[in-house]
């Protein structure tokens, strides 16, 4: 896996022998590819003629033991998975993608990063292919606006996981995964000894005991299971910097650790109407307004540009909202009052969805504060908890004019600021090798 230049450097600022730790990492993964064969061209290109499938169990390996570590980390609650970027999917250029890697990894007998252990060691293949690879990068730099829309948008689905596929649980998957990948390394021995007439002898007992400590592993994951939103909710802590001004001395600045429940005791979470609506004309913040009211509620009355998100469907766009790019962004949950707005928050901060606040007093308050002058929306002191408060004559959606207030009307409104920018989880690619 490869690292986000920016976050080798925080990390590398912070601490100067990260550059060490960075580096024994490098070279135990370069000796790694080198001591199993993978800077020999023929090696690598033989297990396309089935003679030599070293490359197939190495990598099978790599994948069944990192899933056994990161889920079994998971389930134990010492890792949010949530938190671990997972690329997004593109399947058309994915595809594409694939297929020209393919076909250059049979006829060069590389992947990018076998082409710079084999070219490190001295092998002109692959200090060639390594350099075909920075004129291919180049091309395609070149080339890009001609087709940027395409692979950006054809079979797009964001963050996707296997487990989301098959409507299973992720322990369900990492089980599935390590038996399949046993049968393959089973299957690979048997293809070698027939086709590459490889003498198989007798297996080594170190393979077996490896084997069956990855099995038993897997199952491990599966009895341990996955945290519920509620498990990953109770483990929420906040750090929030706040200024202390005593009594008598100089004011200072103090950073609190509080639950996700002190968060909402203390309001930490709720903005204002009035800051609700300045952010969007803030360029230091970008809004998302999720609206988890009933569809009748929303086609009724709803603030310009908020999203449609019911609360019993807000569970299906979390993957989406975890992929969003813009490190300023501050998503903002809506509801008539705050019980809804309030459930909603809790599921996407325990779904580790960073920059997410409450509407103070909803809709409700909302036209409390643009809407008091449009004698269309008449109260209705009568109406129950969360509902809205108002009789709309009719559903005007975001037509009404406080929907989508005037800021030159509403400049001098006064609030107290709520949003407080957390630092968004960095980036990483994926790589071959």
């Amino acid at each position: 896996m490869n690292f986000p230049l920016d976050a080798l450097t925080a990390v590398s600022a912070a601490n100067p022998w990260s550059y060490l730790v960075f580096g024994l990492i490098g070279f135990a993964f370069g000796y790694t590819l080198e001591m199993a064969g993978f800077g020999d061209s023929r090696k690598l290109a033989a297990q396309f003629y089935f003679r030599e499938l070293t490359v197939l169990k190495v990598m099978f390996t790599a994948i069944a033991v990192a899933l056994v570590l990161l889920f079994g980390a998971v389930g134990l609650g010492v890792v949010d998975f949530n938190q671990v970027w997972v690329n997004p999917t593109y399947l058309g250029s994915g595809v594409v993608g694939g297929l020209i890697m393919g076909v250059g990894f049979i006829v060069g007998g590389f992947c990018p990063t076998t082409s710079l252990a084999s070219a490190s060691t001295g092998k002109i293949d692959g200090m060639l292919f390594m350099a075909g690879g920075f004129v291919g990068a180049f091309l395609f730099g070149e080339t890009e606006a001609w087709y940027d829309h395409w692979y950006n948008t054809a079979g797009y689905y964001g963050r996707l996981t296997l487990d989301q596929v098959f409507g299973v649980s992720a322990p369900t998957v990492v089980l599935a995964i390590v038996v399949i990948a046993l049968l393959m390394f089973w299957g690979a021995e048997q293809i070698e000894h027939a086709i590459g007439r490889k003498d198989l002898g007798r297996e080594p007992r170190v393979r077996k005991l490896g084997a069956t400590a990855l099995a038993v592993a897997a199952l491990l994951v599966l009895v341990i299971g996955s945290p519920s939103i509620e498990d990953r909710y109770l483990r929420l802590s906040f750090k929030r910097t706040e200024t202390v001004r005593p009594p008598d001395g100089e004011p200072h600045s103090v950073t609190q650790v509080y639950s996700a429940d002190d968060m909402l005791a203390r309001r930490l979470v709720h903005v204002s109407p009035a800051e609700a609506f300045k952010a969007r004309y803030q360029q230091a913040i970008k809004p998302v307004y999720l609206d988890v009211r009933s569809e009748a509620d929303y086609n009724l009355y709803h603030i310009a540009d908020s999203i449609h998100t019911p609360l019993g469907r807000l569970g299906e766009i979390v993957p989406q909202l975890l992929t969003e790019p813009t490190a300023n962004t501050v998503f903002i949950t809506i509801g008539n009052d705050e019980a809804a707005a309030t459930a909603a928050w809790k599921q996407l901060v325990a779904s580790r969805l960073q920059n997410v606040y409450i509407l103070e007093g909803g809709v409700n308050r909302w036209i409390a504060t643009f809407g008091r002058d449009d004698p269309a929306l008449k109260p209705l002191p009568t109406a129950g908890v969360d509902r809205l408060r108002y009789d709309l004559p009719v559903a005007l959606g975001d037509r009404y004019k406080s929907c989508a207030p005037d800021p030159m009307h509403h400049e001098k409104l006064d609030f107290q600021a709520r949003i407080v920018l957390q630092l968004k989880r960095d980036k990483s690619g994926g790589g071959c090798g």
